[in-house]
């Protein structure tokens, strides 16, 4: 069995002069990473290893989220997950390996959104449902596949065990 997490940034801001993939967390943002990483760590959602985007906002949201996990998590830069369109996603996915039993992808939309509509086969009607409207900032896909290498996650061949985001967690509102 492997689990397969997905984790799209938390909010970002847009300075002025800044380049797409230097931009920072805005304050919304920052409140959203660590009430996620909450979660995570009280569901005993606690990944093996974390691939997180080279993008400053991915950084910020895994470093905040991971330091309410209670444990450190081998974490991954990936410059691949960038900007990345599913069927790359993917291939990241498939080249984890096998000793890894739950991974977390920390990246960007439409990517995020697409993997984990791509990869969700059956699971939670109601996850489906949310999943299907959109997927907002800081929102987090559990996928659970029953294969016994990453190289056998395909589309359509997990279970969507849930899909949650800060507004169902507890905070006033989800952000795009």
């Amino acid at each position: 069995m492997k689990r397969l997490i997905l984790f799209r940034h938390a909010k970002s801001d847009w300075p002025g002069g800044v380049d797409d993939i230097e931009r920072p967390l805005a304050e919304r943002g920052r409140m959203a990473a660590p009430l996620m990483g909450r979660y995570l760590r009280d569901e005993g959602l606690l990944p093996d290893l974390a691939l997180v985007s080279p993008a400053l906002r991915t950084r910020e949201t895994w470093d905040l989220a991971s330091a309410e996990l209670g444990e450190t998590i081998p974490v991954r830069i990936e410059p691949r997950i960038y900007e990345a369109p599913p069927g790359q996603l993917l291939q990241v996915v498939h080249e984890i390996d096998d000793a890894v039993r739950a991974a977390i992808l920390v990246g960007h939309n439409p990517g995020s959104h697409e993997l984990a509509t791509t990869l969700a086969g059956f699971g939670d009607r109601y996850a489906f449902a949310r999943l299907a409207q959109k997927y907002p900032t800081a929102g987090v896909t559990v996928l659970d596949f029953d294969v016994e290498g990453w190289r056998n996650v395909a589309r359509r061949g997990g279970r969507l065990d849930r899909f949650v985001t800060p507004k169902t967690v507890g905070a006033e509102r989800d952000d795009d």
